[in-house]
């Protein structure tokens, strides 16, 4: 993008004083979409919603690449359920009617309220890579430990009768299913998702949305290979112990407890929201080690058996969760 003379007086409108030359080429596009719609609010809602929707399904379309070919089911978590063609359009269709009717206002509603706090959106330069890093950081640790809570909250009596159980509807999550959700969920797990920048906003007044977007952007590729159902050698988790990844949610979705965080262990950890999970994957280990001779058939039979069997405590868990109330006791039927 070329500024001279002959450019329209609403760049001199945004952006008084300001030396383009100096601008970066993604500073230059990112001025040119602002000053092309005319108005920032439009601008912001409208970038912010598309940026979405293309990281959403661009990161789940390998995943369904990677679920029709055969070779990956070596690294699959659970190998015997694999989603149809059909799994994955129901589920897409679901996904869609909650990104329009449930996200997009929040992510339209959420710039506004953000810039009344501080946050900036069509300014120039863009903040350097050494200030965004911490701020990332911070929304990942926030919103972490809110959905641990909030997760948790899900899993009892009502809340999980009428809201939650839709996203459990796939013992064996797959990518697109990150987002597969009642609408109360989506707004209610979201909230840690936005919560963290507000805040952030409201007692610093210094945050640009191009952090919010790099926020965004990561939480996505989290929360969609966490739901892959596929744990490579180079998993991230195998290189960062911290880091939770589709090994330890796949479990959650497998065995309907523990394992409630999203990004991060150490939570579950510390409160003990792993103590299956762990177990379970002691008796693999143990088993494993205790066949090493054995043909690799056999070992695929132990690990099926041993699935199966948490997969059963887990309807049994499950069942359990939808007869308590609110705040943990039973329901009973008058005769």
């Amino acid at each position: 993008m070329v500024f001279n003379a002959t450019t329209p007086s609403l760049y001199d409108a945004m952006y008084p004083g300001q030396d383009f030359g100096s601008l970066s080429w993604l500073e230059q596009q990112w001025v040119h979409w602002y000053v092309s719609i005319g108005n920032p609010v439009i601008a912001t809602g409208l970038m912010s919603f598309l940026l979405h929707e293309i990281v959403y399904f661009g990161r789940a379309i390998p995943w369904i690449i990677i679920d029709s070919m055969p070779y990956f089911r070596q690294w699959k978590l659970q190998p015997k359920k694999v989603p149809t063609a059909a799994e994955q359009w129901e589920c897409t269709k679901t996904v869609l009617f909650s990104h329009f009717t449930i996200e997009l206002p929040l992510i339209w509603l959420f710039h506004p309220t953000a810039e009344a706090l501080g946050m900036s959106t069509y300014q120039v330069p863009f903040p350097s890579l050494k200030t965004m890093a911490p701020q990332v950081f911070l929304f990942f640790f926030f919103e972490d430990f809110f959905h641990f809570v909030a997760h948790q909250a899900l899993h009892t009596g009502v809340l999980y009768k009428h809201i939650h159980k839709i996203h459990h509807k796939y013992s064996a999550p797959f990518g697109l299913a990150a987002e597969y959700a009642h609408p109360a969920e989506v707004f209610i797990l979201g909230a840690g998702t936005i919560l963290g920048p507000l805040i952030y906003c409201f007692f610093t007044r210094n945050l640009h949305i191009v952090t919010v977007y790099l926020w965004i952007v990561l939480r996505l590729f989290q929360a969609i290979d966490a739901h892959s159902g596929y744990d490579f050698p180079w998993s991230l988790h195998n290189i960062v112990p911290f880091w939770s990844g589709a090994e330890h949610h796949d479990f959650h979705h497998m065995a309907f407890t523990n394992n409630f965080s999203t990004s991060f262990r150490w939570w579950d950890r510390i409160f003990g929201t792993d103590d299956k999970y762990r177990e379970y994957r002691a008796r693999v280990k143990a088993a494993k080690k205790a066949m090493k001779n054995a043909s690799a058939d056999d070992i695929k039979k132990l690990e099926e058996k041993l699935m199966d069997e948490v997969e059963q405590e887990g309807i049994i868990a499950e069942k359990e969760a939808e007869s308590r109330g609110s705040f943990g006791a039973k329901t009973v039927k008058v005769q």
